[in-house]
């Protein structure tokens, strides 16, 4: 390998599976390969549901040896979820997952001492149940004496150090978006104590070298430090957004549909918060005013339930359906909690008044459909309430893979849609890296390298656009 290229290794975990990814970046190359892919599998015990942190580690593990020699690890994973240590560093329990329904109701008790509207202009974040803020005021902390969020729990165990890397850290709905830093008033009105958190760290920042122990269990040989990039999955793949310029807009789709813009400042209207946007940072100063959509884990869980037939087949079965015959609310809590899927689907068409889908083809065609029609919404909200007009959406993440949900989304927003890159998340983990090391410029220099380097696919918008306005008027009961 020439002396130019170095080598990368992004941990990347999603809610269902992690990777370990190689990232060889060279001054105008930026080639990715898999080195190790695990599943990520929840556990549902006596007391609710878990994460199996320590088979993610294993996976890690695994993957970093598969990796073999590289010049710095970086670890992006979910937001939200945090494991609690004791005094000794010893981890108390398995992480709950967010799907977990603890934080049932916290939400009211919370806003009884911080009314929502207050809450969301000290912190700027949307309303989700599973918030770490509502996660804390539901917990019992006894015996913590610290909390690291999952990729910092990973990094200290890979390094024995602690730290709490901020794009994350803006998800905890316990950071102040304008200042960057902590919002020590909503925390102490709530009785959080934030000493229970690492100090701050920035992307690209240092994160420690993989110690001794880790050497020896994955061959690699020392020094290989490990940077701290945005650990949050989604401040990884905006980063990998293929944008020019700043008119345009983004939709981070996998398990969740991420749909916004990257902002310089957040917006924090009484409007805003209506809309349920949330402001997380992002790289650079940056702001990522976007909301969460339920995004393909419809469709995963659909799929989970019909026995896991073949996708593409079911695809092209699904594009043969009608368009926009059911649609439903991509947003829609009801559709938080697993099991059932299809049924609750059909569902809430019946009691909307629409035809109910039957077969696999018209659920999947009522899902992609509503995705679209999701996206849609998000989009032309977020232009209005940041001020910010956009010219082209972006598609980055798994449902890149999706050619109809991208088509049907450039045809509800009657824009065009750029699709690509699908490992976004671990392309923008190995661009931070690479920029700390002296390789990659800022960050339109990045994007501008993913532009060369990855194929992309644009799809123009088809169509009458106004069986999309027609089918929004519909969900919105007008």
């Amino acid at each position: 390998m020439s002396a130019s290229v170095k080598s990368y290794a992004a941990v990347d975990l999603g809610a269902s599976s992690g990777r370990v990814m190689v990232g060889r970046v060279g001054p105008d190359s930026l080639e990715l390969t898999e080195a190790h892919r695990f599943v990520n599998r929840p556990v549902r015990l006596p007391e609710g549901l878990r994460w199996d942190i320590l088979s993610l580690y294993g996976g890690v593990l695994d993957g970093l040896r598969a990796a073999g020699q590289v010049d710095s690890v970086g670890i992006d994973s979910w937001a939200v979820d945090y494991g609690l240590l004791d005094a000794d560093g010893k981890l108390l329990g398995n992480p709950v997952h967010y799907r977990d329904s603890r934080t049932e109701g916290v939400a009211e008790k919370v806003w009884a001492t911080v009314p929502a509207p207050e809450l969301y202009a000290a912190t700027g974040l949307q309303y989700a149940p599973f918030n770490t803020l509502y996660q804390l005021v539901a917990d019992q902390l006894t015996g913590a004496e610290r909390l690291l969020l999952v990729p910092d729990l990973l990094t200290y165990w890979l390094t024995g150090e602690q730290g709490t890397e901020l794009t994350n850290a803006s998800t905890t709905q316990l950071i102040d978006p304008r200042t960057r830093g902590w919002s020590y008033d909503i925390a102490s009105r709530l009785g959080i104590d934030l000493e229970l958190f690492a100090p701050l760290r920035q992307p690209g920042d240092p994160a420690g070298l993989l110690r001794p122990e880790v050497l020896e269990e994955t061959g690699l040989r020392g020094p290989v430090p490990v940077t701290a990039v945005g650990s949050h999955d989604t401040a990884s793949a905006v980063a990998a957004v293929p944008a020019s310029g700043e008119r345009f807009a983004y939709i981070c789709t996998g398990t969740w549909s991420l749909a916004g813009l990257e902002l310089d400042a957040p917006v924090l209207t009484e409007e805003s918060r209506a809309a349920n946007f949330t402001n997380e940072l992002g790289l650079d100063g940056t702001v990522r005013y976007l909301r969460n959509i339920m995004g393909l884990w419809l469709l995963q869980e659909c799929v989970r339930a019909w026995g896991d037939p073949d996708l593409g087949e079911l695809l092209l079965d699904a594009a043969k359906v009608p368009a926009l015959r059911s649609v439903v609310d991509a947003g829609d809590a009801r559709f938080l909690a697993p099991g059932r899927m299809p049924e609750r689907i059909a569902e809430a068409c019946r009691a909307s008044g629409q035809p109910v889908p039957g077969t696999p083809a018209e659920i999947t065609r009522c899902i992609l459909d509503s995705l679209a029609l999701a996206h849609r919404k998000a989009v032309e909200e977020a232009q209005r309430l940041a001020d910010h007009p956009v010219d082209v959406v972006h598609v980055v993440g798994g449902g890149t893979r999706n050619a109809l949900l991208c088509q049907l989304t450039a045809d509800a927003c009657g824009l065009p849609v750029v699709a690509g890159p699908t490992e976004a998340a671990a392309l923008g983990n190995v661009l931070v890296q690479a920029r700390a090391h002296g390789l990659v410029g800022d960050l339109a220099g990045g994007r501008a390298l993913l532009t060369r380097t990855q194929p992309l696919t644009r799809y123009e918008p088809q169509g009458d656009p106004a069986r999309w306005r027609e089918a929004q008027a519909r969900l919105a009961g007008n």
